[in-house]
Protein backbone atom coordinates (compact mmCIF):
# COMPACT_ATOMS: atom_id res chain seq x y z
CA UNK A 1 0.00 0.00 0.00
CA UNK A 2 1.31 3.43 -0.97
CA UNK A 3 -0.06 6.69 0.42
CA UNK A 4 0.73 9.95 -1.37
CA UNK A 5 -0.48 12.99 0.56
CA UNK A 6 -0.77 16.49 -0.86
CA UNK A 7 -0.43 18.80 2.13
CA UNK A 8 1.12 22.05 3.27
CA UNK A 9 2.27 20.19 6.39
CA UNK A 10 3.89 16.90 5.31
CA UNK A 11 5.81 16.68 8.59
CA UNK A 12 2.53 16.32 10.48
CA UNK A 13 1.55 13.20 8.55
CA UNK A 14 5.05 11.74 8.80
CA UNK A 15 5.04 12.11 12.56
CA UNK A 16 1.58 10.67 13.16
CA UNK A 17 2.23 7.70 10.86
CA UNK A 18 5.43 6.86 12.71
CA UNK A 19 3.74 5.98 16.00
CA UNK A 20 2.25 2.83 17.50
CA UNK A 21 0.72 0.11 15.35
CA UNK A 22 0.93 2.24 12.22
CA UNK A 23 4.58 3.06 12.82
CA UNK A 24 5.43 -0.60 13.23
CA UNK A 25 3.49 -1.47 10.08
CA UNK A 26 5.50 1.12 8.18
CA UNK A 27 8.76 -0.29 9.57
CA UNK A 28 7.69 -3.73 8.32
CA UNK A 29 7.24 -2.28 4.84
CA UNK A 30 3.48 -2.90 4.82
CA UNK A 31 2.89 0.59 3.46
CA UNK A 32 4.86 3.63 2.38
CA UNK A 33 3.99 7.26 2.99
CA UNK A 34 5.04 10.12 0.74
CA UNK A 35 4.25 13.75 1.55
CA UNK A 36 4.02 16.33 -1.22
CA UNK A 37 3.92 20.05 -0.48
CA UNK A 38 2.25 22.11 -3.25
CA UNK A 39 4.34 25.09 -2.15
CA UNK A 40 7.34 23.28 -3.65
CA UNK A 41 5.61 23.50 -7.03
CA UNK A 42 4.48 27.12 -6.79
CA UNK A 43 6.15 29.84 -8.83
CA UNK A 44 7.53 33.19 -7.75
CA UNK A 45 9.60 34.31 -4.81
CA UNK A 46 6.78 33.84 -2.34
CA UNK A 47 5.75 30.35 -3.49
CA UNK A 48 2.14 31.39 -3.25
CA UNK A 49 -0.45 28.60 -3.18
CA UNK A 50 -3.61 30.63 -2.50
CA UNK A 51 -5.45 33.75 -3.61
CA UNK A 52 -8.68 35.63 -2.98
CA UNK A 53 -11.93 34.06 -4.23
CA UNK A 54 -13.79 35.45 -7.23
CA UNK A 55 -17.05 37.04 -6.16
CA UNK A 56 -15.58 38.30 -2.91
CA UNK A 57 -15.99 36.89 0.54
CA UNK A 58 -13.65 35.97 3.38
CA UNK A 59 -10.67 33.65 3.26
CA UNK A 60 -8.42 32.38 0.51
CA UNK A 61 -8.70 29.59 -2.06
CA UNK A 62 -5.94 27.15 -2.96
CA UNK A 63 -4.75 27.67 -6.54
CA UNK A 64 -4.95 25.22 -9.42
CA UNK A 65 -1.42 25.39 -10.80
CA UNK A 66 0.65 24.40 -7.74
CA UNK A 67 -1.76 21.54 -7.00
CA UNK A 68 -1.78 20.35 -10.61
CA UNK A 69 2.02 20.38 -10.77
CA UNK A 70 2.20 18.56 -7.44
CA UNK A 71 -0.24 15.87 -8.60
CA UNK A 72 1.69 15.43 -11.84
CA UNK A 73 4.91 14.94 -9.87
CA UNK A 74 3.18 12.20 -7.88
CA UNK A 75 2.12 10.44 -11.07
CA UNK A 76 5.60 10.82 -12.54
CA UNK A 77 7.16 9.30 -9.40
CA UNK A 78 5.04 6.15 -9.70
CA UNK A 79 2.79 5.35 -12.68
CA UNK A 80 0.65 2.95 -10.64
CA UNK A 81 -2.98 4.16 -10.87
CA UNK A 82 -4.14 5.84 -7.67
CA UNK A 83 -7.53 6.90 -6.38
CA UNK A 84 -7.50 10.62 -5.57
CA UNK A 85 -9.44 11.38 -2.38
CA UNK A 86 -10.23 14.88 -1.16
CA UNK A 87 -10.75 15.27 2.59
CA UNK A 88 -13.78 17.53 2.75
CA UNK A 89 -16.76 18.22 5.06
CA UNK A 90 -18.87 17.90 1.90
CA UNK A 91 -17.76 14.31 1.33
CA UNK A 92 -19.40 11.01 2.18
CA UNK A 93 -18.93 10.01 5.85
CA UNK A 94 -16.02 7.67 6.51
CA UNK A 95 -17.22 4.24 7.64
CA UNK A 96 -15.49 0.97 8.44
CA UNK A 97 -16.92 -0.47 5.22
CA UNK A 98 -15.22 2.34 3.27
CA UNK A 99 -11.98 1.71 5.20
CA UNK A 100 -12.05 -1.95 4.15
CA UNK A 101 -12.61 -0.88 0.55
CA UNK A 102 -9.66 1.50 0.67
CA UNK A 103 -7.45 -1.10 2.36
CA UNK A 104 -7.77 -3.29 -0.72
CA UNK A 105 -6.33 -0.61 -3.00
CA UNK A 106 -2.66 -0.67 -4.00
CA UNK A 107 -2.36 3.10 -3.75
CA UNK A 108 -4.22 6.32 -3.00
CA UNK A 109 -3.60 10.06 -3.11
CA UNK A 110 -5.01 12.02 -0.17
CA UNK A 111 -5.65 15.69 -0.90
CA UNK A 112 -5.65 18.01 2.13
CA UNK A 113 -7.27 21.38 1.68
CA UNK A 114 -6.67 24.55 3.69
CA UNK A 115 -8.15 28.04 3.93
CA UNK A 116 -11.63 28.28 2.34
CA UNK A 117 -10.96 25.25 0.17
CA UNK A 118 -9.60 24.35 -3.25
CA UNK A 119 -10.45 25.79 -6.66
CA UNK A 120 -13.43 23.76 -7.86
CA UNK A 121 -11.92 23.29 -11.31
CA UNK A 122 -9.04 21.30 -9.88
CA UNK A 123 -11.43 19.13 -7.88
CA UNK A 124 -13.69 18.40 -10.84
CA UNK A 125 -10.75 17.49 -13.06
CA UNK A 126 -8.78 15.31 -10.65
CA UNK A 127 -10.68 14.06 -7.60
CA UNK A 128 -12.31 10.62 -7.65
CA UNK A 129 -14.19 10.95 -4.37
CA UNK A 130 -14.58 13.16 -1.32
CA UNK A 131 -14.57 11.78 2.22
CA UNK A 132 -15.61 13.47 5.45
CA UNK A 133 -14.88 12.54 9.06
CA UNK A 134 -18.22 13.97 10.15
CA UNK A 135 -20.49 16.98 10.21
CA UNK A 136 -17.98 19.48 11.55
CA UNK A 137 -15.19 21.64 10.14
CA UNK A 138 -11.45 21.37 10.83
CA UNK A 139 -8.63 23.73 9.90
CA UNK A 140 -7.47 21.42 7.13
CA UNK A 141 -7.59 17.92 5.74
CA UNK A 142 -4.47 16.63 7.50
CA UNK A 143 -6.32 15.12 10.46
CA UNK A 144 -8.68 13.35 8.09
CA UNK A 145 -5.76 12.00 6.09
CA UNK A 146 -4.10 10.78 9.29
CA UNK A 147 -7.30 8.97 10.26
CA UNK A 148 -7.54 7.23 6.90
CA UNK A 149 -3.87 6.23 6.99
CA UNK A 150 -4.25 4.78 10.49
CA UNK A 151 -7.50 2.94 9.75
CA UNK A 152 -6.27 1.51 6.45
CA UNK A 153 -2.74 0.65 7.58
CA UNK A 154 -3.91 -1.45 10.54
CA UNK A 155 -5.92 -3.63 8.14
CA UNK A 156 -2.87 -4.56 6.09
CA UNK A 157 -1.83 -8.19 6.54
CA UNK A 158 0.70 -8.41 9.34
CA UNK A 159 0.02 -4.97 10.83
CA UNK A 160 -1.53 -6.36 14.01
CA UNK A 161 0.16 -8.95 16.20
CA UNK A 162 -3.17 -10.76 16.43
CA UNK A 163 -5.15 -10.56 13.19
CA UNK A 164 -8.30 -11.45 15.12
CA UNK A 165 -8.09 -8.08 16.88
CA UNK A 166 -9.32 -6.27 13.78
CA UNK A 167 -12.13 -8.77 13.26
CA UNK A 168 -13.44 -8.03 16.76
CA UNK A 169 -13.34 -4.25 16.44
CA UNK A 170 -16.46 -2.12 16.49
CA UNK A 171 -18.32 -2.00 13.15
CA UNK A 172 -16.77 -5.28 12.00
CA UNK A 173 -18.53 -8.63 11.63
CA UNK A 174 -21.79 -9.52 9.95
CA UNK A 175 -23.91 -6.80 11.57
CA UNK A 176 -21.31 -4.10 12.18
CA UNK A 177 -21.98 -4.05 15.93
CA UNK A 178 -20.13 -2.00 18.51
CA UNK A 179 -17.42 -3.82 20.45
CA UNK A 180 -18.11 -5.44 23.82
CA UNK A 181 -16.57 -4.22 27.13
CA UNK A 182 -13.04 -5.36 27.99
CA UNK A 183 -11.40 -5.95 31.38
CA UNK A 184 -7.93 -6.75 32.72
CA UNK A 185 -6.21 -7.13 36.10
CA UNK A 186 -7.06 -6.82 38.93
CA UNK A 187 -10.20 -8.96 39.02
CA UNK A 188 -11.48 -7.11 42.10
CA UNK A 189 -11.28 -3.34 42.45
CA UNK A 190 -13.12 -0.61 44.36
CA UNK A 191 -14.50 0.58 41.01
CA UNK A 192 -16.05 -2.82 40.39
CA UNK A 193 -15.31 -6.49 39.74
CA UNK A 194 -14.71 -8.26 36.45
CA UNK A 195 -17.87 -10.16 35.39
CA UNK A 196 -17.75 -13.75 36.63
CA UNK A 197 -18.37 -15.21 33.18
CA UNK A 198 -15.07 -13.79 31.88
CA UNK A 199 -13.19 -15.68 34.61
CA UNK A 200 -15.14 -18.90 34.21
CA UNK A 201 -13.02 -20.49 31.50
CA UNK A 202 -16.24 -21.43 29.67
CA UNK A 203 -15.44 -20.25 26.15
CA UNK A 204 -18.96 -20.73 24.83
CA UNK A 205 -20.43 -18.70 27.69
CA UNK A 206 -17.80 -16.00 27.22
CA UNK A 207 -18.56 -15.77 23.49
CA UNK A 208 -22.30 -15.52 24.21
CA UNK A 209 -21.74 -12.81 26.83
CA UNK A 210 -19.57 -10.77 24.48
CA UNK A 211 -22.10 -11.07 21.68
CA UNK A 212 -24.89 -10.03 24.01
CA UNK A 213 -22.93 -7.03 25.25
CA UNK A 214 -22.22 -5.93 21.67
CA UNK A 215 -25.91 -6.16 20.83
CA UNK A 216 -26.93 -4.22 23.93
CA UNK A 217 -24.32 -1.50 23.44
CA UNK A 218 -25.28 -1.03 19.82
CA UNK A 219 -28.98 -0.86 20.67
CA UNK A 220 -28.36 1.69 23.43
CA UNK A 221 -25.61 3.85 21.97
CA UNK A 222 -26.02 3.54 18.20
CA UNK A 223 -29.55 2.29 17.48
CA UNK A 224 -29.14 3.60 13.94
CA UNK A 225 -26.66 0.78 13.31
CA UNK A 226 -28.90 -2.03 14.53
CA UNK A 227 -31.61 -3.50 12.32
CA UNK A 228 -33.39 -5.75 14.81
CA UNK A 229 -35.49 -7.24 12.04
CA UNK A 230 -32.29 -8.61 10.51
CA UNK A 231 -31.18 -10.33 13.73
CA UNK A 232 -31.13 -14.10 13.87
CA UNK A 233 -33.10 -16.02 16.46
CA UNK A 234 -30.09 -16.45 18.76
CA UNK A 235 -29.25 -12.73 18.68
CA UNK A 236 -32.85 -11.71 19.33
CA UNK A 237 -32.92 -14.05 22.33
CA UNK A 238 -29.68 -12.62 23.73
CA UNK A 239 -30.93 -9.06 23.31
CA UNK A 240 -34.28 -9.80 24.93
CA UNK A 241 -32.61 -11.57 27.85
CA UNK A 242 -30.42 -8.53 28.45
CA UNK A 243 -33.37 -6.15 28.26
CA UNK A 244 -35.36 -8.28 30.65
CA UNK A 245 -32.46 -8.29 33.13
CA UNK A 246 -32.23 -4.51 32.87
CA UNK A 247 -35.96 -4.12 33.53
CA UNK A 248 -35.72 -6.35 36.58
CA UNK A 249 -32.75 -4.40 37.88
CA UNK A 250 -34.57 -1.09 37.41
CA UNK A 251 -37.79 -2.38 39.00
CA UNK A 252 -36.90 -5.12 41.53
Amino acid sequence: MRFDVITLFPEFLAQSAGLGVVGRAQEKGLFSLHGWNPRDYAEGNYRRVDDRPFGGGPGMVMLIEPLQACLQAIRDADPTPARVIYLSPQGAPLTQAKVRELAALPRMVLLCGRYEGIDERFLEANVDEEISLGDYVLSGGELGAAVIIDAVARLQDGALNDAESAAQDSFEGDLGLLDCPHYSQPAQHPLGDVPDVLRSGNHAAIAAWRRQQSLVRTAQRRPDLLDEQALGKADRKLLEQARQAQRQKADP
